[in-house]
């Protein structure tokens, strides 16, 4: 009987500890080096990213909360616009992308039809964002509004401050 209630509050204990977790549609490159950005064509002109922390928003015209993430993704531009290049990827043709009139995306954008960034990220899931530092390194990643994971402006100025080179 003892036996049967210390597995019952393991299987409580790690279910508990599951949910805590940040649930993830794409691989893992937290803290470690990201994969090189790769575009196919670029839809605006193409950043200078030297020296700059890149958000890479992987996301589709067809999915509703990757519009609903493009008026915060414009902000965060404005917003840390000394410190912070955000570039969409989108794995649709540029027509398709284009068509595309509201909302209005006023960061850089991109297309990756042969989804190159999208395998080698394996994206499962969009949105999904990642947070580059200028050395290279992935510092935030997932889906930007999932909860008590959210992507605010908070959180970039918080890795702004932390991994910006002196």
């Amino acid at each position: 009987m003892q036996k049967i209630v210390i597995i019952i509050i393991g299987l409580f204990v790690s279910t508990i500890y599951a949910q805590e977790e940040k649930q993830m549609w794409a691989k893992s490159y937290l803290n470690k080096e990201a994969p090189v950005l790769v575009v196919e064509k670029w839809l605006s002109d193409e950043p200078d990213v030297t020296n700059k922390f890149v958000l890479i928003d992987f996301w589709a015209t067809w999915c509703g909360p990757c519009k609903k993430a493009i008026p915060n993704l414009n902000d965060f531009q404005q917003e840390f616009k000394e410190d912070l290049v955000v570039i969409g990827i989108s794995d649709e043709p540029k027509s398709t992308v284009k068509k595309l009139k509201k909302p209005v995306i006023s960061y850089y954008s991109a297309i990756d039809t042969k989804k190159t960034l999208f395998n080698l990220y394996q994206i499962e899931g969009l949105p999904h964002c990642v947070i580059i530092d200028p050395n290279g390194i992935v510092r935030w990643e997932g889906f930007p509004d999932l909860e008590d994971f959210e992507l605010t402006s908070k959180v970039i100025e918080d890795i702004i401050k932390t991994y910006k080179p002196e």
